[in-house]
This record gives C-alpha cells, structure tokens and sequence, in this order.
C-alpha cells in the first residue's frame, strides 16, 4: 500500500522520555556549573539541542562548544535511560504491527540523535518495525522547519501530500503543516483540546486508528 505514508516523531509519539531529557538538561547544568530558564524545557521541547544551547540557553555561540555541549547531553540522556528503563507508549507496538501488515511504509522524523533512537529500538526489540529514520544529524534546519519530515517522506518512497505525520509538539505539528502533510496530534505532552483545531485528528494513542482512518485521512 505504497500511495500512503506515515511519518513518526519519536519522544512523545514512540516513547515518552521527557523526565529523562529534562533531567539529562539538568545533570548538563549541574557539570557545567550553568543555570536553566525556568520554562527551558517547554519552550525548547520538539527542538535541537544546535538551536536550544545558543538560542534558548544561551550559553555559548561557539559552533565547538555547542557540538560538545550537545553531544554530553545526550550522552547524559542514555545513562539515565540505562538507569531508569524505558517503555514504549501505549498502542505503539499494535499500531506498528498494523501498518507492517497492510505494507504501509513509514520512517521516523525526529530531532533526536540518532543513537539515541538506535540503542533505545534495541532495548524496546523494535528492530524492523521502522523502514528508516531522519534524525538530527541529517538535517541542517530542525523543527518547525519541514526539512526533517520532507527528507523522511523521501524515504518512504511517497509524496508528502499523501503522508500523515504523528506529532506531539508544536514545532512539530508546525514542521508537518510546512511540508504540506496530514498531521495527527497526539495527546501525550498537551492535552487534547490544546491540539484540537492545529492538527487534522488528535489521538490518545495511536493504535486508535486503523489503516482504513488513514486512508480516510489523505484521501477523504
């Protein structure tokens, strides 16, 4: 069923690892003896840590240091996962299973590092699940800008119009708009009604719709 395509963001779609990646934020700041705006993690949520760490932070321009910073934090974010565990969210495994067996291609779109997402599909046996990824790396504009989610449909082998994106965050839900997608909203980082009217659909998980509600979706 190649005329469809469905595109993944990962934290908060895949997997809901928001209290490691703020506390991998707040072991950075504790190493580097900095401080973190009260409202860093909310406001800086769904983006790269390349636009976070100067932008947002505040913390240095310097293209060296924000790829060391960067890349501590991340590390950072592992060990806490090795410590703590990880679950997939609920419905995610059904869904994936569904869209395999009806051949529906898709990829993940996310602005997670990419060994973030490898270790973590090992830990969850989520190997072949996934027909490819788009990470941060791959990319020189992160969300809101389309390119993630545009070089994802590329990879899927289907237009964007005919993709649907599952998305989380704003910038996100932003991204999939700008590339001319469909996008659903799922309820996991805002509640429902602070996604109704942004996205085409808002789910709570995703194993609520079924390959017939996709198709609905894109071809009406």
């Amino acid at each position: 069923m190649a005329n469809l395509g469905v595109l993944f963001d990962w934290d908060g779609v895949i997997i809901d690892s928001s209290r490691q990646h703020e506390e991998s934020w707040v072991r950075l700041a504790e190493e580097e003896r900095r401080t973190l705006p009260a409202d860093h993690f909310t406001v800086g949520f769904g983006k790269k840590n390349e636009w976070i760490i100067p932008h947002l932070l505040h913390w240095t321009t310097d293209p060296a240091e924000v790829r060391r910073l960067s890349l501590r934090k991340e590390a950072l974010y592992r060990d806490i996962v090795v410590e703590k565990g990880l679950q997939a969210l609920p419905g995610v495994h059904t869904f994936l299973e569904r869209l395999k067996a009806a051949g529906v291609p898709n990829c993940i779109g996310s602005s997670t590092h990419r060994e973030n997402i490898t270790a973590i599909l090992g830990v969850l046996k989520f190997e072949g699940l996934f027909g490819g990824m788009v990470t941060s790396e791959d990319v020189t504009h992160g969300k809101p800008h389309p390119d993630v989610f545009l070089k994802a449909s590329a990879k899927t082998g289907v237009p964007p119009p005919q993709c649907i994106v599952f998305e989380d965050a704003f910038a996100g839900i932003e991204a999939g708009h700008a590339g001319g997608m469909k996008v659903v909203g799922v309820a996991t980082t805002h509640p429902a009604t602070a996604l109704e009217g942004k996205v085409h659909r808002v789910v709570h998980r995703l194993d609520e719709l079924t390959v017939a509600d996709l198709q609905a979706l894109v071809f009406g």
